[in-house]
């Protein structure tokens, strides 16, 4: 197909092109723009997102779709820095590669500010309670009236709607109303913390970049921007789906601790090593539990995988099978050699922040990152006194709050000159690449 004449006079020789439309301002459409495919070309490389600082869900969707990409800026309340788990903003591994800019949203000022803003972005994120937005005068309504095809997205902990929707509320408390708290534990002892992996992340976070995602996608067809509301009781609803599922089939006990991955089965649970330290087995398969076995030097007639009348049995032998070897015991190379690596591994604690260390590491699902130097901070804007603006300052700084409020073109122009990647200087430690 022969390329738009626009686009064709921009496009060099022996380079492949993505054609990409973008909606900017009052639906007003640019020509078609081409950006040059490379291998190292992100999804979302041509993505803008603004979000505003929050707990939660939504900075863990901005990573997301950062690591996917985007373009990030923070909106950050001026003097209000850190969080309820003691970690300041610019030292959180969540907002990596992120801007960020402290603007007072409560004066008319700050709210042109963030307009200006929106008025380039594509997405837009908040968490803030229901209502809480549209009192500051920066709603759906007067953000896509903005930019209509702005997605705006948010996350609340019951919804916008319904008879909790003002309350307030943690992980703990919506994934318990939700049913993902029950099945967490031994039996006989209450259920267990889900840390805050369920709600904030998973049924949050997860399922706010999901949508976030899907009406992008929707955008090329329509042209229009939408809302996306992601309540993180009906996300960690979502999450149990297969739960119910075995127990509307009879394959699952609403009794804890009596079932297949609640770790009353003896092949998929931890157990302790004589070192005082723990290893996890999972050998849900059956070619897998006898690799597992054969590891162990076990007689298989000994172990029935599926009579559920032993599993406690089995449990406390397979127990003290552990408890009477190391996990730097030869047993193990030994078992390493005849089991599949599904079969144990070791529990290993969080790694450590990525700040921690300049090199790459492994994070736990299985592919690289790129940590911060220590000392590296969150890319911010340059500060400067503003009444209605207050930006943190750092040594980058450069254009003060008070010539973005000034001018609707200073800020956008700002950000886009310096791309991703580019080096600055932390105002707590040496120069750094951030990721």
């Amino acid at each position: 197909m022969a390329a738009h004449p626009t686009v064709a006079a921009h496009q060099k020789p022996g380079r492949s092109y993505v054609i990409t439309r973008r909606l900017v301002g009052r639906a007003a459409r640019r020509p078609c723009q081409a950006r040059p495919v490379t291998e190292m070309t992100q999804a979302l490389g041509d993505t803008t997102v603004v979000c505003l600082s929050a707990m939660g869900p939504v900075p863990f969707a901005a990573m997301l779709l950062g690591d996917l990409g985007a373009q990030v800026i923070r909106v950050d309340r001026p003097g209000r820095a850190g969080s309820v788990t003691g970690l300041p903003p610019e030292d959180d591994p969540r907002t990596r590669g992120h801007w960020g800019i402290g603007i007072d949203l409560r004066a008319a000022a700050g709210r042109a500010v963030l307009q200006r803003l929106v008025t380039r972005a594509d997405v837009f994120l908040e968490g803030m309670r229901p209502g809480a937005t549209e009192k500051l005068g920066i709603g759906p309504d007067e953000l896509l009236r903005v930019n209509p095809g702005l997605v705006y997205g948010r996350a609340t902990g019951w919804g916008q709607s319904g008879p909790r929707a003002a309350e307030a509320g943690h992980d703990i408390n919506y994934a318990g109303v939700a049913g993902g708290v029950f099945p967490l534990g031994p039996s006989g002892e209450p259920p267990l913390p889900p840390l805050n992996l369920l709600a904030d992340f998973g049924g949050g976070g997860v399922y706010l970049a999901l949508g976030v995602l899907a009406a992008l996608h929707q955008r090329e067809v329509t042209g229009r921007g939408q809302v996306v509301d992601a309540s993180m009781v009906d996300g960690v609803a979502s999450l149990t789906t297969m739960l119910h599922g075995m127990l509307a089939a009879g394959l699952w006990s609403d009794r804890r601790g009596e079932n297949l991955l609640d770790g009353a089965a003896h092949f998929y649970r931890t157990y302790r090593t004589a070192d005082d330290r723990f290893i996890a087995v999972g050998a849900l398969e059956p070619q897998f539990y006898a690799q597992l076995l054969d590891a162990l030097e076990l007689a298989p007639p000994e172990w029935p995988q599926h009579d559920r009348s032993r599993w406690p049995e089995l449990s406390a032998r397979l127990a003290a099978v552990f408890a009477s070897r190391t996990r730097s015991g030869s047993w193990y190379s030994r078992a390493a050699t005849r089991a599949s690596p599904r079969c144990f591994r070791w529990p290993r604690p969080p790694p450590r922040p990525s700040c921690a260390s300049a090199g790459p590491s492994w994070s736990g699902a299985g592919y690289p990152s790129r940590p911060r130097r220590p000392g590296c901070r969150t890319r911010r804007w340059s500060s400067g006194p503003a009444r209605a603006c207050a930006v943190i300052p750092t040594r980058s700084s450069r254009t003060s709050a008070t010539q973005a409020a000034r001018s609707p073109r200073s800020v956008p122009t700002r950000w886009s000159a310096r791309p991703r990647g580019h080096q600055t200087k932390g105002k707590e430690g040496p120069p750094c690449v951030m990721p």
